[in-house]
């Protein structure tokens, strides 16, 4: 069978050549003669792997020196708890931005631990905005400041950053991590789980200050403490080893294409191809507010529940798969990450123009 065109948001689409790779590698890594989900993590061979991998990521997103990166299993979920119990170090307060599920679970999960300050919400309009946030309600005596960089549900973004001053910048950026150009110097944490944009689910990136690193609280279980795993390696207990391997041939193939500034102007021709059409259609419309929109994930509807639904049917016939919208927004969505090429987007945008003449 050939293959579609995956539009999932996660799990999603990974590289055909790093695909490839990995089937040819699958029996024996190297000269090992054994595959890599055989292998040791204790061995030279796997030491040599994950070094990689983190040599990659470290040039990728010109990773400052006094930054560690961590290589962790428990999904970005497990960070909504590991971020206060690693940061709230002084006043144990937060503060957060609430634009959408994740960040809600977040500020949620780190109100058990400590005082945490809302200073913008866009629940009011499920999330489909980018609030603009009154300096005047941050708290200077924070612990840290959190936000959602790119909303995976909802298709919203943040363009600007928040100027957080002297408070450290946390950013849940699972869902655009590597996919337009950031300075990590602006921020104390990234984190991201890497089923999006990075390679299989099991595997989540940590990319901390070392300054944050060593002030947990009391409370903090051995496995939830980022010194734990800053000082052994990422190797106190066994990692995600396929994950991280998969994560290294993501890695490289990003290098090859030119790195993160050519993937970056990529994406935005994509998402362009499609809001473009959105834009004109009569039948399809885009949920997120335009000036916030994410070159990652795109939610739209059509006319009608019974319309969407024929929708997703016909579109999953034509190999364009998993466009069935969260539950809730409804109606479609296009989840076109880094791995997703421009033929899939243009393969999408034609079977749209298609069905809206058929069904005016």
């Amino acid at each position: 069978m050939e293959r579609v065109y995956n539009f999932s948001a996660g799990p999603s689409i990974l590289p055909e050549p790093v695909l490839r790779k990995a089937q040819k590698e699958m029996l024996s890594y190297g000269q090992t003669g054994m595959s890599v989900m055989e292998m040791s993590h204790r061995s030279s061979h796997y030491q040599e792997i994950i070094d990689a991998a983190e040599q990659l990521l470290r040039e990728l997103m010109q990773i400052p020196n006094n930054y560690k990166v961590l290589f962790l299993q428990g999904g970005a979920s497990s960070q909504f708890a590991m971020i206060p119990l690693n940061l709230f170090r002084q006043s144990k307060k937060a503060d957060y931005v609430i634009t959408g599920v994740w960040a809600k679970k977040a500020y949620q999960e780190a109100s058990r631990y400590g005082t945490v300050n809302i200073v913008g919400s866009s629940e009011d309009k499920t999330f489909s905005y980018i609030p603009e946030l009154d300096k005047s309600k941050f708290d200077s005596q924070a612990d840290y400041f959190y936000i959602t960089t790119n909303n995976t549900i909802y298709g919203t973004r943040y363009t600007t950053l928040p100027d957080t001053e002297n408070v450290p910048l946390v950013a849940d950026m699972s869902s655009n991590i590597l996919s337009q150009v950031y300075d990590v110097s602006k921020f104390g944490v990234i984190f991201a789980g890497a089923q999006k944009n990075m390679g299989p689910a099991g595997l989540t990136v940590v990319i901390i200050q070392e300054d944050l690193i060593g002030n947990q609280m009391d409370i903090t279980p051995t496995m939830f403490n980022y010194k734990t795993h800053a000082d052994a390696g990422s190797m106190f207990n066994t990692p995600p080893t396929y994950s991280i391997y998969i994560c290294k041939l993501v890695l490289e193939w990003l290098k090859e294409l030119g790195g993160i500034s050519v993937m970056e102007q990529m994406n935005i021709e994509k998402a362009k191809i499609l809001y473009d059409f959105l834009d004109s259609s009569s039948i399809f419309k885009g949920t997120a507010a335009k000036k916030d929109r994410s070159l990652m994930n795109i939610p739209f509807v059509s006319n009608s529940e019974e319309l969407n639904a024929k929708f997703i049917k016909e579109a999953t016939a034509k190999g364009l798969v998993n466009l069935k919208g969260h539950r809730s927004v409804g109606g479609m969505r296009a989840s076109i990450y880094n791995a997703m090429p421009i033929e899939g987007v243009e393969a999408l945008v034609s079977f749209m123009k298609q069905f809206e003449m058929e069904n005016r």
